[in-house]
């Protein structure tokens, strides 16, 4: 499964609960991840730097909102999904 196709967890007392580093739900309303929106509608310097700053974002606030870890795996999410646009994946 690509890190951008849906992903939900199902906890030890079988609740779904979605992912919020690979899958929050508020970008997957409809029927177009909004990653894939703004890749298809963005000149490709754009969407590269669009994922430059929203890794730079959660490497910058991880010590101050108060989910660390979360924000760190954000910012490793984009970082990887940055990484994959330069090696043209």
């Amino acid at each position: 499964m690509a890190k951008w196709e849906v992903d939900y967890a199902i906890n030890d007392k079988g609740i779904v609960s979605e992912d919020m580093v690979e899958k929050p739900a508020h970008y997957n309303v409809g029927n177009i991840e909004c990653i894939v929106y703004l890749k298809d509608n963005l000149p490709w310097e754009a969407f590269t730097g669009y994922l430059e700053g929203n890794a730079k974002k959660y490497m910058h606030r991880w010590r101050h909102k108060g989910k660390p870890v979360e924000d760190l795996k954000k910012a490793v999410w984009y970082l990887e999904r940055l990484i994959q646009e330069l090696d043209g994946k």
